[in-house]
């Protein structure tokens, strides 16, 4: 069984983060774990591009395109 060599004064990193976490609630924050897809799964990857198809052989994609174009060229004042 291997031990560790911490001096006495040196903190775990779970000590670490608990007090990370307790200044931060000091400060009136609170933690929250968001779950998003996985895009590096197959399924994901396959399931975008089934429904990028869908989009592109819509009749109205050139209309849904025009859109996109118009809002990606926005500049704010």
């Amino acid at each position: 069984m291997a031990t560790t060599s911490r001096s006495p004064k040196s903190k775990s990193s779970s000590e670490k983060v608990r007090a990370h976490r307790a200044r931060l609630r000091e400060r009136g924050l609170r933690p929250i774990q968001i779950w998003v897809p996985d895009v590096r799964a197959a399924a994901f990857k396959s399931q975008a591009h089934q429904q990028s198809l869908a989009v592109a052989k819509s009749k109205i994609a050139r209309d849904d395109q025009g859109f996109i174009d118009a809002i990606s060229d926005w500049t704010p004042e």
